[in-house]
């Protein structure tokens, strides 16, 4: 054999080689950015007709307006996120420092109540009859309390709770709480093992919580669930996915119809969110994101 067919299979070999390895960093770089989640949403978003996405929140029109920081807050880890429409702030809670924070839509801090007897807590809401709730994910269950105006504490043993079962699920468990005032029910996200959506008859006809139910199994297309809220408007659920950096639309059947990305560069993001922890949505339609330790993002639709 003479020196050119062997150089040019060296040449070959060389040439797949290379192939192989920018095909190998595609493969990694689209795991670690989650494009797999993205794709099959885009797939799922370029088939919702007009008439649907008149009907939806639609994520696509939605670019930030506004990124701050809670002063005071930068040790005690944010998580969950609710409007109270009867205040017209947001309330959030902390991990670290167990306690509920309340603040302005401009991430101005009015007050800060010292949580008790709390382990975790992941979740907050605000129900329709102007009592909060807040999940506990280590204790598995969910509390309900109103709140006075000047109370600086609250005392877990003093507090009407709800055990949400999953007695196994250490730090996996439910991790979104939001308030459906159409169906009277608590809405739970579970992050993972199993992942999934559940609701809470509240109350029941006795005046207690119900029994939880799973909803039907869709295909979320995201790898946890860090938060959950629903839109006054459509009754639509946004869903927030902190591994997968996404905010997702569902529709009324749980079915994935619109989504962005929370990476930088998109939809008016510089850096993109890290550790988004909370969402939620004010009746104007602004929709509001926490990240931890202490990030305030909200979007608005575009004019």
């Amino acid at each position: 054999m003479s020196a050119k067919p062997r150089s040019r299979s060296r040449l070959r070999l060389a040439l797949f080689t290379l192939l192989g390895l920018v095909l190998l960093l595609v493969l990694v770089a689209g795991a670690l950015l989650h494009w797999d989640d993205q794709l099959r949403l885009l797939w799922q978003e370029q088939r919702t007709s007009d008439q649907q996405r008149a009907a939806s929140v639609w994520l696509p029109d939605y670019e930030l307006v506004l990124e701050a920081r809670l002063p005071g807050l930068e040790n005690d880890e944010t998580s969950g996120l609710t409007w109270n429409p009867a205040t017209g702030t947001l309330f959030t809670v902390t991990g670290q420092n167990p306690q509920l924070v309340e603040f302005t839509p401009g991430g101005v801090v009015l007050r800060r109540v010292k949580l008790t007897g709390f382990s975790d807590p992941e979740a907050v809401e605000a129900l329709d009859d102007g009592r909060l709730g807040i999940v506990d994910e280590r204790r598995r269950l969910v509390a309900v309390f109103q709140l006075p105006p000047g109370v600086e504490s609250l005392d877990l043993n003093d507090l009407a709770t709800y055990d949400l079962g999953f007695e196994d699920a250490g730090n996996k468990g439910f991790e979104g709480l939001a308030w459906n005032p159409l169906t009277q029910r608590m809405l739970l996200a579970k992050e993972r093992d199993p992942q999934g959506l559940f609701e809470l008859p509240f109350p029941g006809e006795d005046g207690a919580a119900g029994v939880l139910e799973a909803l039907p199994r869709q295909p979320l297309l995201v790898r946890d669930i860090s938060s959950v809220t629903i839109d006054p408007r459509t009754g639509h659920t946004l869903m927030l996915s902190d591994e997968s950096r996404l905010l997702v639309e569902l529709d009324l059947m749980g079915r994935p119809r619109s989504f962005i990305s929370l990476f930088g560069g998109l939809n008016g993001l510089v850096d993109g969110i890290d550790q988004a922890e909370g969402v939620a949505m004010d009746e104007r339609g602004d929709i509001y994101v926490i990240a931890e330790p202490n990030l305030l993002y909200v979007f608005s639709r575009k004019r």
